[in-house]
């Protein structure tokens, strides 16, 4: 099942606002976060060009969020230096969309932004 147009629409406003607040306006070309939907996942990427080779973009995930539709729960995950989903700690669930999205952005661990 995936999201119903309201859904998409506070994802597009949390988390598309949480992309576009961490991503610098005079640095857009270098280093941007954007957003996509897989399923009932909603995954943050990095989006930067390669050190090496500027021509070639890096595409790096790093949060994903969950919605548990049989708990209607949202659950947050940061990804490991081994690529392995890992649940965040102090808060790894909530109710409410905004308060994980605050948690990522807050990143008291540097878990997502280093």
């Amino acid at each position: 099942m995936s999201f119903n147009d309201i859904e998409i629409q506070r994802i597009k406003n949390e988390v598309g606002g949480l992309c576009s607040k961490r991503t610098p306006a005079h640095l857009k070309d270098k280093l941007r976060f954007e957003y996509e939907i897989e399923k009932q996942n909603v995954i943050i990427y990095e989006i930067r060009p390669m050190w090496n080779n500027p021509d070639e973009i890096i595409k790096s995930p790093t949060a994903k969020l969950t919605y548990i539709i049989s708990r209607k729960i949202w659950k947050l995950y940061w990804q490991r230096a081994n690529m392995k989903w890992v649940q965040y700690e102090p808060k790894d669930s909530s109710k409410k969309l905004r308060d994980l999205v605050q948690e990522i952005d807050n990143d008291i661990y540097g878990c997502f932004f280093g």
